[in-house]
């Protein structure tokens, strides 16, 4: 590629002279970032396609430019451009050294490097330049194996992660024009949150689908786009038929235990291909995989896993149904509002729990070496012997734990009892989610 058609390219994608649809603002992203940049270390930033990670770097970059950053020290290079036609390190080097050319920067630049994996051998180069002390470095990716595998060998100590996610439902309702601010006003608005709560379950919260029609047809396209794209070309998968039966039959069984023996024998994949495309699709954000909660690491990784989706619209729209099955979904939220704080704060660790009689706990949290928190997900909490299972699970793992309250998460239902000194919170997902129920802490 010559010099024209490179800075052609760079033009499109950078705020030279010109101002750039940003998007609608992502507060916790863009102060975590800003945080990280205070440091000299390589930024990553990792999650599922389409989650929002290009939109957030343009973000960051306009907020630089807010605070007399000038514009030409800001590069941004998005490597899905169709008209990259080469992408490797040559193209990474030569499409800098146009930048220079042609900008000619004063200051030290901040270079945006967005779906970085599409090049061959960055790695390298990426550390040259954060050696060198050339620029201030923030990248992307969709795959967290990739990223996480050659960081660890290059980058050691040199880098921060940050992992998008679909919009939460705080993010959500801002999405929608939902003023949080006044918990009075939000009290108020309690039916149109509820409204909106039963939008967010049936069609996720991927930014495009939230804002946009079509919701199904772009959901459609994600799971293609992730399919080609992350997994059957990046890793030259042959049995890709295979890899699409597994992924259609994880979020036909959202929330479910699944071994990957069982699923030889009921999809006819080997054992060893389902654990190995079950990675696959966990490093592409695409599921997640709970582990049972033990003492023993042999009997966690031995024990079944519970699989989640990255978004409940996906699940809706790539998976099986024969009805709605509208507490397996709001487990499958639940989860993913847990998982955020697991990420967000490294002393935290989440597990599902089990006893020898299969009595089940969904959600435990760990802090450091002490379970804190049990959270059960129950939506029919109304019918007496839905109600009294989920109570006899908890009061159980209560007890093992030495914990003295526990919480039920339900559709409409509050309330608060004690039962032999033990005390359980009920609360809707939606106070919940916007921290309005009266107590759901256990320490």
């Amino acid at each position: 590629m010559d010099k024209n058609e490179i800075i052609k390219i760079l033009k499109d994608w950078n705020f030279w002279g010109r101002d750039l649809n940003t998007g609608i603002s992502r507060p916790y992203y863009l102060n975590k970032i800003r945080d990280f940049q205070k440091s000299s270390h390589i930024i990553v930033i990792t999650g599922a396609r389409r989650s929002g990670k290009s939109f957030i770097m343009k973000q960051i970059a306009k907020e630089l430019i807010k605070e007399d950053i000038n514009q030409k020290d800001i590069l941004i290079i998005n490597f899905e451009d169709p008209r990259f036609v080469e992408l490797d390190t040559k193209t990474l080097q030569k499409a800098y050294e146009v930048y220079l050319e042609f900008l000619n920067p004063q200051e030290k630049p901040y270079l945006f490097l967005d779906e970085i994996q599409e090049v061959k051998d960055w790695e390298r180069w990426v550390r040259t330049i954060h050696e060198l002390d050339k620029a201030k470095i923030v990248i992307s990716g969709s795959n967290a194996k990739l990223l996480s595998r050659e960081l660890s060998t290059l980058l050691t100590g040199r880098h921060l992660d940050l992992v998008i996610f679909p919009l939460s439902f705080k993010e959500y309702l801002a999405f929608k024009n939902i003023d949080l601010s006044d918990k009075f006003e939000m009290v108020n608005k309690e039916i149109e949150i509820k409204r909106f709560l039963k939008e967010y379950i049936e069609f996720g919260s991927f930014p495009e689908v939230v804002l946009g029609g079509e919701k199904r047809q772009i959901l459609l396209t994600y799971f293609e786009d992730i399919l080609n794209k992350d997994l059957i070309r990046r890793f030259k998968i042959r049995k890709s038929e295979e890899l699409i039966s597994l992924a259609k039959f994880y979020l036909s069984n959202i929330s479910s235990l699944i071994t990957f023996n069982s699923l030889e024998r009921s999809l006819n994949i080997s054992a060893d291909t389902v654990e190995k495309f079950s990675h696959y699709l966990e490093d592409t954000f695409i599921l997640f995989f709970l582990k049972r909660f033990s003492y023993k690491i042999k009997e966690q990784e031995k024990s079944p896993r519970k699989v989640y989706a990255v978004d409940v619209g996906l699940a809706n729209t790539i998976g099986f149904r024969f009805s709605q099955n509208i507490g397996r979904l709001a487990e499958n939220l639940v989860f993913l509002e847990l998982k955020r704080k697991e990420i967000f704060d490294p002393n935290l660790e989440l597990f599902y729990w089990k006893d020898v009689n299969n009595i089940e706990v969904d959600f435990i949290i760990k802090e450091n070496l002490k379970v804190k928190q049990l959270i059960q997900v129950c939506w029919e909490v109304d019918r007496p012997e839905t109600k009294n299972r989920e109570i006899r699970a908890l009061l159980k793992a209560m007890k093992e734990f030495n914990l003295k309250k526990g919480l039920i998460i339900t559709d409409d239902y509050e309330a608060e009892e004690n039962i032999k000194g033990k005390k359980i919170n009920y609360t809707p997902l939606w106070k919940w989610y916007l921290g309005q129920e009266k107590d759901h802490k256990n320490y």
